[in-house]
């Protein structure tokens, strides 16, 4: 079945950008625009699943708005494509119930993968802004390139390493959690980099984001 779409934007080149993307592909379904908040209130009342692709920092919206319209519809999953957020700008969308992240500058296929994961509940964020939000993690520096995970096998072990990498845990911690040996851990570690083609920690961590082994807002909040 195709996923309904609503667009919510008040500039009409946008908009209608938006919407001729959107007609090309059968997977999907528009279902109307909103050029105010109170069209968007509106027209929510009678869409209780699918994705709403918005701009919650255009004037005519906002996140008090997204608030307003997933207490009506709950079912329903926003997508924002919008300016680049920094860090309480991020924290504060998804708090509201922004489920993914674009940036205007995204391409086409980022923008249909955003819109595929959306319509799943899952969370997609665009690589300018995993970028930012790695940066929240002891390490800044991102040497990865872009990180194809087409036909990698994980096992469920380096699967459950990799969460306990991204939760920050040293290969010490991670043996002690796991009842494992550090030379052990050291190991599943080497493997899972080489397997992935990356350098650092922080590759690791854009992985797990990417394949929902963590979620980026659990990065956003965690003070550790």
């Amino acid at each position: 079945m195709p996923v309904p779409i609503l667009i919510a934007q008040s500039n009409y080149l946008i908009r209608e950008g938006i919407k001729s993307l959107i007609i090309n592909y059968k997977e999907y379904i528009f279902k109307g625009e909103a050029l105010s908040s109170e069209d968007l209130l509106f027209l929510i009342n009678s869409f209780d699943n699918g994705v709403v692709i918005i701009d919650h920092n255009d004037p005519a919206f906002g996140i008090s708005t997204i608030r307003k319209a997933k207490a009506i519809a709950p079912g329903v999953h926003f997508l924002s494509i919008s300016d680049k957020p920094n860090r309480w700008m991020l924290s504060d969308a998804i708090a509201a119930g922004i489920t993914s992240y674009l940036l205007r500058d995204c391409d086409k296929n980022e923008f249909i993968e955003a819109i595929e994961a959306t319509a799943r509940g899952e969370q997609f964020f665009c690589g300018k802004i995993l970028t930012d939000v790695l940066k929240f993690t002891d390490e800044v520096s991102l040497e990865t390139e872009f990180i194809s995970c087409e036909g990698v096998k994980i096992s469920n072990r380096e699967t459950e390493i990799i969460s306990l990498i991204s939760d920050g845990l040293s290969n010490k911690q991670i043996a002690e959690k796991l009842f494992l040996s550090v030379h052990t851990v050291t190991t599943h570690r080497k493997k899972i980099m080489s397997k992935l083609g990356v350098n650092n920690t922080a590759g690791l961590v854009l992985f797990a984001i990417k394949n929902n082994i963590v979620s980026p807002n659990h990065l956003l909040f965690n003070t550790n």
